[in-house]
């Protein structure tokens, strides 16, 4: 071999044995720019998978006052605060006041039924105080429904 040839050799192994020394610094900043990927990608999950669940909006409502008045024993009905607006039943004995709250856009009903003993009862029906409606049950089995509606705010 020739000096020259030696020469190239040297320089050859000289070459590999420096890019053999920088393999591993290569490979340790990869693993590190993976795991602060990893590590970031935790804390972002974090963040943004929180357990606070959005609080549902409150329904506005408007005061409603239902009342019966007259003499004996009636079966109710009304409409209460419900978003399903299903309504409540009493047995009553007259006379008889109550006021709710009503989700604005439901219509509030009352419905007065007499019993087998009849007589006479009137409900009336008031809205934010104001007198919506008033009707009167008479005779046996009589019915009465007073009805109105609660105005929807417009956004």
């Amino acid at each position: 071999m020739s000096s020259n040839e030696m020469a190239e050799n040297a320089l050859r192994e000289e070459n590999e044995h420096e890019s053999m020394a920088s393999f591993p610094d290569r490979r340790r900043l990869l693993i590190a720019g993976i795991t602060l990927l990893a590590c970031l990608g935790l804390v972002g999950y974090g963040i943004l998978d929180t357990d606070d669940q959005p609080k549902p909006r409150a329904t506005p409502t408007a005061e409603v006052t239902y009342e019966v008045t007259g003499t004996g024993t009636v079966e109710i009905s009304y409409l209460a605060r419900s978003e399903a607006g299903t309504a409540t039943v009493e047995k009553i004995t007259l006379p008889w006041t109550k006021s709710v709250q009503v989700p604005l856009g439901k219509a509030p009903t009352i419905a007065v039924t007499l019993d087998e003993k009849g007589g006479q009862a009137s409900c009336a029906l008031s809205i934010g105080g104001k007198h919506v409606q008033r009707a009167t049950a008479m005779g046996e089995f009589g019915r009465a429904t007073c009805t109105g509606e609660t105005q929807a705010r417009k956004g």
